[in-house]
């Protein structure tokens, strides 16, 4: 799927020197006594062009036998290019994948099984939302790059108004501070109804799921007493609110009604405090955030982890060369660099330290620590397509059984998944 409506829209470049291309493998001939040309796909808007500048010229300094020539992709149409590229013998060496669509470029056979560089790269430390998707058939075929995550984005006015003094820790103390938000012209919290990311999160804090993998087939789960469990809460928790029971967060673009400042609380990534301060500039600096809560005060709740990882194709002419770039970017020094210019979640747990002075991407970090990921089918983009969970949530926040809505949606869920 594409992450970056999550990650939120970054100004970039055309590129650094580069060209964007629909293919452009690596194949070319080394000259003999030459540098390697090792090309790499990044995906547009990923990153800043400074910060592509800046590890094009620190990593060749340190590798001299590598050129890098690095090619900006657009989203739209990626996918085909991907697969593409991965069947050819002109493969691109490196290619940066959103988290959860390595599960369909490995069904094809076309990317190389990193398993074994996995500590090295201190894959243990790696966030689970980012390596778990990366993991399929227990090889490791996508190492991860960043990761972005929803928290919870309030008004500071609005809960001092409340006499609200800090921010709730578990699931219960959330209901009870919107609850006490929800007054007069105020909404306690603006969640639509049909924000099945932020759902997502809330059935995996009960230990339920989407779907589920039973022997080699995959199987719809929402009908599950954990997963319905989830959705009960987001039924309670949607309800403080005058959020429309039939649609999601971009209709209309929620940042825009929480721009109106009636609103005390939104679910999104933080990016979203600075969309909400350039609608109404009077918000800046009465913007805070924490993260999601989870049923107990110990640990924050269980998210969506969006972001990317970084695959090798088979195809790859320099696989070890594309395995040092790998190394490069997924390491401390540039995770670092990344994470302070982009306010991402660095791809490791113990770096979240690195981004705790920005208040949005430090909430960000510590809800990632416990990130998932969508069911790691090759066919989960069909199920996203028709997406059978909205049409469920709808159905349940407009009063028919959840029992019976859940069913039907993990039906439509299994059949898809089995196509």
């Amino acid at each position: 799927m594409k992450t970056r409506p999550l990650a939120g829209p970054v100004a970039l470049a055309a590129a650094v020197a580069l060209a964007t291309t629909a293919c452009g493998g690596s194949g070319d001939p080394v000259t003999s006594g030459g540098p390697e040309k090792v090309t790499v796909w990044i995906m547009k808007d990923s990153v800043t062009d400074a910060f592509l500048a800046r590890f094009r010229s620190g990593f060749e300094a340190e590798h001299q036998d590598i050129d890098l020539d690095i090619q900006i992709q657009e989203w739209d149409g990626i996918g085909e290019r991907v697969t593409a590229a991965l069947a050819s013998k002109d493969a691109p060496d490196v290619i940066e994948v959103g988290n959860t669509q390595v599960a369909q470029y490995a069904a094809s056979g076309g990317v190389r099984d990193l398993s074994g560089k996995t500590a090295e790269l201190n894959g243990a430390d790696w966030l689970p939302g980012l390596a778990e998707p990366g993991k399929v058939d227990g090889k490791q075929y996508g190492i991860p790059w960043y990761a972005a995550n929803r928290v919870v984005i309030y008004h500071k006015d609005l809960f001092a108004q409340a006499g609200v003094t800090a921010p709730p820790k578990t699931q219960a103390e959330w209901l009870a501070v919107t609850a006490k938000l929800n007054r007069g012209a105020t909404q306690g919290i603006y969640l639509p109804g049909q924000n099945w990311y932020t759902l997502s999160g809330f059935v995996w804090e009960e230990g339920g799921d989407l779907a589920v993998q039973d022997g080699t087939a995959w199987k719809g789960a929402l009908d599950t007493p954990q997963a319905l469990a989830g959705m009960d809460f987001y039924r309670k928790l949607q309800a403080l609110g005058k959020g429309p029971k039939d649609s999601d967060e971009a209709k209309p673009p929620q940042a825009e009604v929480f721009a109106k400042g009636d609103v005390a609380q939104i679910v999104a990534v933080p990016g979203g405090a600075k969309i909400v301060e350039e609608i109404n500039p009077a918000l800046k600096g009465k913007l805070g955030f924490f993260p999601v809560p989870g049923k107990s005060a110990a640990k924050p709740g269980a998210v969506f982890t969006g972001g990317s990882d970084l695959v090798v194709p088979e195809a790859s002419t320099h696989p070890e060369a594309a395995y040092e770039v790998v190394k490069a970017l997924a390491g401390e020094k540039w995770q670092t660099d990344m994470a302070r210019t982009m306010s991402y979640v660095p791809n490791r747990t113990s770096l979240a330290r690195v981004i705790q002075d920005d208040a949005g991407t430090a909430a960000m970090a510590a809800g990632a620590a416990q990130g998932r990921a969508t069911p790691n089918s090759p066919q989960w983009a069909a199920v996203e397509a028709t997406n059978p969970i909205k049409q469920y949530m709808t159905a349940v926040l407009t009063g028919t059984d959840p029992a019976r809505a859940a069913a039907a949606a993990s039906q439509s869920i299994t059949k898809t998944l089995g196509s």
